[in-house]
């Protein structure tokens, strides 16, 4: 089974990620931010994903280490469990609406981490959160699971919207580059021969 355990402690955070790509999208979230946990069980939910974690971070500061402590530890544990990724599709994508804000999320397990991410959030909290954090959150997914990462909203006039549209077309796109090809059974997938 690709299951991956993952404790990063730090003396900002301390967070415990435990993860099966193979799951049913079971979540046990606790962060200490609610609207990242909100977040998150998009991720398990439309990724398939099982996923706990567990989080304590310096939130008497604010949210920022926290949530991007957060993003590093599961980018780790999706390498972990992920090994050296044979079989996988590699490639992911979707497309995720919600009323009127629309995304797309492109993915590549290429081994190598590169952000691009365009998201022209129409307000800067959603309740407390702070909308830059979600780029902190992806940094640190992209950078330790060493994926190339594409995140566009099209189109949103809602804040909230435009963050859930973003989150429900990564988990689908992770799905779907994560997801064992039985066409590609044991192979590597790049004419290099390693990702």
């Amino acid at each position: 089974m690709r299951v991956a355990q993952v404790v990063r402690n730090t003396s900002e955070t301390q967070i415990r990620v435990k993860i099966n790509l193979d799951g049913t999208g079971e979540q046990k979230l606790a962060t200490g931010v609610p609207f990242l946990d909100h977040m998150l069980d998009q991720i398990a939910r439309h990724g398939l994903i099982d996923l706990e974690i567990e989080a304590h971070g310096d939130l008497h500061i604010d949210d920022h280490h926290t949530v991007e402590d957060t993003g590093i530890t599961l980018g780790m544990a999706f390498a972990q469990a992920l090994g050296d990724k044979k079989g996988i599709r590699r490639y992911g994508h979707a497309y995720v609406p919600l009323d009127e804000a629309l995304s797309r999320v492109v993915v590549d397990f290429s081994g190598r981490p590169l952000l691009e991410m365009n998201v022209p959030f129409t307000r800067a909290r959603i309740g407390t959160f702070d909308v830059d954090l979600a780029g902190e959150f992806f940094r640190g997914f992209v950078n330790h699971a060493k994926i190339t990462l594409h995140i566009d909203n099209l189109r949103g006039a809602n804040a909230h919207h435009q963050m859930e549209t973003v989150f429900k077309a990564f988990g689908r796109a992770v799905r779907m580059a994560v997801e064992l090809d039985e066409r590609a059974a044991g192979q590597i997938p790049s004419t290099k021969g390693s990702l």
